[in-house]
């Protein structure tokens, strides 16, 4: 029997379908999907620099939805190209960071200098997660273990301004990211002492 989850669900994919059908054939480029999807994620960084919380959540809502639609236009056009994944993939660290400078301003001026150093904390944390994989990548097929990916952190920033517990959601992000780096550091050099690495890659241990 159908579902009421299962409906919403199928009534999302349809929408969504119809969504990327009328901006696929506009003949826009993804990658201006992209770099817009960016600069709403700056609108939501400057809705956190004052005190937005709620604000800048919903701006990221907005802004995941555009993250999804390039990738979709992308392929209903059959334009996928390596260039796009690698320049999606570097507009969203800058997207990531510049959500994290939005909180590290507005701790600052509020005068709270332990939130200042915990929202750092959470920026590295974050960005070091990235680093990791694509790092370890460049040695080892996958490298995809560890919980905090950029769709958990954004779900924990939307929480986090929805409901005003930012500074609980940055000790989740600092200290779940922590582990995550930590959690591949250690499955990469498994991996690599094991010697499942890429062809061509030779490492002494």
């Amino acid at each position: 029997m159908p579902t009421f989850t299962g409906g919403i669900g199928t009534g999302s994919k349809w929408l969504l379908d119809r969504i990327v059908g009328i901006v696929a054939a506009t003949g826009v480029n993804p990658n201006v999907l992209t770099f817009l999807g960016l600069v709403v994620n700056f609108g939501a960084a400057v809705s956190f620099a004052v005190g937005g919380f709620r604000t800048g959540a919903f701006i990221i809502l907005f802004a995941g939805f555009l993250d999804m639609l390039d990738g979709q236009v992308a392929r209903r056009q059959n334009r996928v190209t390596a260039f796009g994944a690698f320049y999606d993939s570097t507009l969203d660290r800058y997207a990531d960071m510049a959500l994290y400078m939005g909180l590290l301003v507005y701790f600052s001026v509020s005068g709270r200098t332990p939130y200042v150093v915990l929202a750092a904390v959470a920026t590295a944390g974050s960005v070091m997660v990235s680093y990791a994989r694509a790092r370890a990548e460049s040695l080892i097929p996958l490298c995809k273990v560890g919980f905090m990916e950029r769709p958990e952190r954004l779900v924990l920033l939307i929480i986090g301004g929805l409901f005003n517990r930012m500074g609980a959601v940055l000790w989740v992000i600092a200290v779940v990211s922590t582990i995550t780096v930590i959690h591949r550091i250690v499955y990469t050099w498994q991996e690599t002492r094991a010697g499942r690495t890429l062809p061509g890659i030779k490492l002494t241990l």
